[in-house]
């Protein structure tokens, strides 16, 4: 039985994200997957890496459960909004404060290289935009992608990981929100 974590980025509980989520958990429940869920928004925690990386913060507890659920799955999916062609705010200081060295990566002594602590994942990104997917990746780099993806996933050992793009969602009608809504029950009945 796969073990999934879904990990939703939005701030906002109304938000299509939110449906996009519950879409993904319908169809991987229908394939006989484990699910455990992260909402970033409920969790109580500072978003502020306040010290960078020369004096560890305390986990507050809610960033200890959702830490223990990432390591208990073998596969990530993760739904955020692209704002201003990145992550959320909130998604972003959830990352900050629990990808730590020792935690997801560990650098080896008097080397360049490091170790990747979650190798063994796979993770999948479902990003919502107010453009055309391919007008992201092609007019400005998909700069939420490459952060999420390259500069954290992979670098902690996540691979492969996939990417879906779910836009224009601004002028979007119900119909389509719900063809978007079907797209990802089957995601998650292929356990993509």
């Amino acid at each position: 039985m796969k073990k999934i974590a879904i990990i939703n980025g939005h701030p906002n509980k109304e938000s299509f994200n939110f449906g996009v989520a519950s879409a993904y958990k319908e169809g991987a429940v229908k394939s006989g997957a484990e699910i455990k869920e992260i909402i970033i928004a409920d969790l109580n925690f500072n978003p502020n890496l306040q010290f960078g990386y020369q004096k560890r913060m305390e986990l507050e507890p809610d960033l200890i459960k959702a830490w223990e659920i990432i390591k208990w799955a073998d596969h990530l999916v993760w739904v955020h909004p692209v704002w201003w062609g990145g992550l959320p705010a909130l998604m972003k200081g959830f990352i900050d404060r629990l990808f730590l060295p020792g935690f997801a990566y560990k650098y080896r002594e008097n080397s360049v290289w490091w170790d990747k602590l979650l190798k063994g994942k796979t993770a999948h990104i479902i990003t919502t935009l107010d453009q055309p997917g391919w007008y992201y990746w092609l007019m400005y780099g998909k700069p939420s992608v490459n952060q999420l993806k390259k500069s954290t996933l992979e670098f902690c050992g996540v691979k492969p990981v996939k990417v879906t793009y779910l836009g224009i969602i601004r002028d979007s009608k119900e119909e389509q929100r719900e063809k978007w809504l079907e797209r990802v029950i089957g995601l998650g009945k292929g356990l993509k």
